[in-house]
Order: structure tokens, then sequence, then C-alpha cells
């Protein structure tokens, strides 16, 4: 029991701190931000993995209802392989720790799922008060665009039931129909990619653990990211130009390329769509995004290790 919880320590530690400091001073993320995010995703996990496994063992160490309900099915050799009986305060105190980093976590994630669904219904009414229905006899709009009487030009994807592409007149002033399609199609991408859940995510453990490095790093480079993966999708299809002065053309009243911090990412973007980065090649791709997948595994391992080598 006492190695396990100090490799799954170590584990959670070294995915917590060290790596993601070291993936955001690396430079292959912008080339390929669908496998950074993954990469992100998977470390996240490991870190979660670990402290659930760590709360399992230890609960079943503390607590002999929960030790009966874990190790029922098992015989006795796997129990003893374990040594629950031999728990130690310091596995009482980490118990107690992560329960109440459980029971945290799960209330910033229930608080920011809340605050979306509020956000949600806020827009979608002042949504309803700018476009209000047609008269009767008016066919009413279909599909999820809807059009804005707006002079500021600007476009979003609103999630929800039904999703909505919002486009302001503003914006159809002010794009080509080139530019309006790579506009549509970054949003889509979002979309698509269902980024919305993600940030939600990012930002949950963001604002519940603040000083943990991966959790910081995670919202901040997910914010980051998924712009990039929608700009990607986006240059695929309508050319690298055409999405750049699209997004110049959406916020250039915003000033894209001032160096406020604010608006330092659009600069970034738009630098990066006139010279975009190489990608890199399928197999590092395909071998980064394996080896990140196989992390989370990690965890696993460590805690059913002692229960198999008991087995054979």
């Amino acid at each position: 029991m006492t190695v396990c919880l100090l490799l799954l320590s170590v584990v959670a530690l070294t995915a917590a701190v060290p790596v993601p400091r070291a993936l955001t001073r690396a430079a292959w993320p912008e080339r390929e931000p669908v496998v950074g995010l993954w990469v992100w995703q998977c470390l996240v996990a490991t870190v979660l993995l670990c402290c659930l496994t760590a709360l399992v063992l230890g609960a079943a160490a503390v607590f002999h209802t929960v030790r009966t309900r874990v190790f029922a099915p098992a015989p006795p050799a796997v129990t003893e392989a374990y040594g629950i009986s031999a728990n130690s305060p310091w596995t009482v105190a980490l118990t107690l720790a992560l329960a109440c980093g459980a029971a945290w976590t799960t209330a910033m994630l229930a608080r920011e799922l809340v605050e979306a669904r509020r956000r949600r219904v806020l827009a979608r009414t002042h949504l309803r008060e700018r476009a209000p229905d047609l008269p009767g006899g008016l066919p009413s709009g279909r599909g999820p665009l809807l059009v804005l009487e707006d002079e500021y030009p600007d476009a979003w994807w609103m999630p929800g039931h039904p999703p909505r592409l919002i486009v302001t007149t503003g914006a159809l002033h002010r794009l080509t129909s080139h530019q309006l399609d790579a506009v549509l199609t970054h949003e889509r991408g979002h979309a698509r990619a269902h980024h919305d859940w993600l940030l939600h995510l990012s930002t949950a453990l963001a604002t519940g653990f603040p000083r943990v490095p991966l959790f910081a790093h995670f919202c901040d480079q997910t914010h980051r990211l998924v712009e990039l993966a929608a700009d990607d999708t986006a240059s695929r299809r309508c050319g690298h130009l055409t999405t750049a002065l699209a997004l110049i053309e959406l916020n250039q009243h915003r000033g894209v390329l001032s160096c406020a911090s604010s608006h330092r990412l659009l600069g970034e973007r738009v630098d990066r769509l006139l010279q975009p980065p190489p990608r890199l090649p399928r197999r590092h791709r395909a071998l980064t995004t394996t080896a990140a997948a196989l992390v989370p595994l990690l965890p696993l391992l460590i805690t059913f290790a002692p229960g198999l080598t008991a087995l054979t």
C-alpha cells in the first residue's frame, strides 16, 4: 500500500509540475494544436487518475466498509498483497486530503456548469430580444445560422439546444464571401470539436486549484490552442491568407495588431496564418498521440500491479 501511494504521488507530482512547464516552453504545439490539446488532456487525466486511485486505496485502508466493497470479489492473497492492515497515520491524512480535493473538484465542476448554463440562458434571452420571432404567416428561419442587425462586426457559435451560429450584418458588410466562409468554418470547427466543454473543464480546474501549475497552464494553453486549431480548420478549407484577412477585418476595431496582452493572441494568430509553420511528420504525430494516450495508464498499472502479481 505504501509503495503504491508513493509511486502514485511521484507520478502525479511529475505530471503536475515539471512536465507542464516544459510543455509550455515547447514550440511544437503551435505546429500541431490538436495534438497539443490531446497531450494536455492526457496529463490532466493522469493526475486525476493518480488522485482517484490513491483515494480508493487510502479509503480501503482506513475504512473497513470501503475495504470490504473494493476487495470483496478478490481472493485473500490479493488483499494481503496490498498490506491493507498496515495503514499509517500519514495514510489517513493523505486519504482525508484527497477526499477534500475530490469534493472541491466536484464542486468547482458543478459551479462552472451552472455558471455556463446561466450565461447561456441569459445570452439566449438577449438573443430573442434582438432577433424576435417573425409574425405569423411568414416563414421562420431554419438551420443554425442566424443574422443579427448590428453594425458591430462579429460572429460566434452559441452551443446548446438548438446550437446557433450567429453573424452580424456588420460582419456581412465588412467581409467578402470567401472571408465569411473562413469565419463560419472557424466557428464550426469549435462546435465540431466540442471546445466549449474543454474550456469549461480547464476553467473549473484552474479556478479550483490556481496554484497547481498543471491546471493553470492547462487553462491558458487550452484557450490558446483551441483558437489555433479552429484557425487550421478554416485555413485548410479557405486558405491561410483568406483566413488571416478575415481575422483582421473582423477584429480591426479591437486593435488586433496591438501589443496589449488581451489582443496579443490575435496578433500571434495572424502572424501564424501569414507564415504558417510546417506540420510535424505523420509518424511524429502518431507517436506523440500514442505516447500521450499511454501515460494515463500508469496510475492504473501501479494500482493493479500488486493484485495481478499476487494472482500470478
